[in-house]
């Protein structure tokens, strides 16, 4: 099969427990380069660890996740090389208080990939200025607003030139009025064509954002769907539960 036509990621019957729990129950799913896929789902219903085990920063207890059909969770393999490939940005934005905002981007860059410092912090420079971050380069993440950390640690990703953008409801720690600019990094990365998979509460942002929409549910993923069939027309009992709990409480 050519890669024209293979997934870019592909999870095959994904099992994952923590000890009695068993959060990854079977998960099946083939995302496409450039596809933006939202999980939605109660809070324990395994979308973080799904996002983790993409990531390699855990391990699954069978099936495979395969990266342009290469096996990446095959055991005993190297994760480093296949990690700088997966850019993951957390709920909580993990910056170094010590360091400025450019050095926060540029170290990756240059301790994993070898850039100098001049290439590292020119790369910097250009993705806080994408960000609208440029009067903040020189300053310490506890002199940013919550929305403007949240830029940072997604900037910190990009400067390792993922190819795929795992987010990990990076709206969640936010004020309700920062969202809005964290929400438009995203818009403008759909725009340029990176392939995102995001677990997310923020139900009218899936709905916006995404090619299709999954709803997890005890480690499976009950139903996926383009967001205008996913909404308006859900064919699984559960997911019809769900969404109308969230229609009641006013998020949709």
């Amino acid at each position: 099969m050519s890669t024209e036509t293979s997934p870019k990621i592909s999870l095959q019957d994904v099992h994952k427990s923590f000890g009695q729990r068993h959060v990854l129950n079977g998960i099946n799913l083939e995302i496409n380069q450039s596809e933006v896929i939202a999980f939605i789902g109660s809070s324990g219903s395994g979308k973080s660890t799904l996002l983790r085990c993409i990531n390699l920063l855990e391990s699954i207890d069978d099936g495979a996740i395969l990266l342009d059909g290469v096996d990446i969770s095959e055991p005993g393999l190297n994760p480093d090389p296949y990690r700088r490939r997966i850019g993951m940005v957390f709920q909580n934005f993990n910056l170094f208080p010590h360091m400025t905002v450019i050095e926060n981007i540029a170290l990756a860059p240059r301790k994993v990939l070898g850039q100098s410092k001049k290439e590292a912090h020119d790369h910097a420079r250009e993705l806080i200025a994408r960000l609208g971050l440029s009067d903040r380069a020189d300053g310490y993440p506890d002199q940013l607003s919550g929305g403007q950390q949240q830029r940072v640690a997604i900037a910190r990703s990009l400067a390792m030139n993922p190819e795929v953008m795992l987010l990990d409801e990076i709206t969640s720690a936010l004020d309700p009025e920062l969202v809005g600019e964290v929400l438009d990094v995203v818009r403008e990365l759909k725009s340029n064509g990176m392939t995102m998979l995001l677990a997310t509460h923020e139900m009218g942002f899936a709905r916006e954002i995404s090619d299709r929409v999954c709803f997890l549910h005890q480690g499976q993923v009950l139903e996926c769907a383009p967001p205008s069939e996913f909404f308006s027309q859900p064919k699984h009992e559960r997911t019809q539960q769900f969404l109308q709990r969230v229609t009641d409480a006013g998020r949709l």
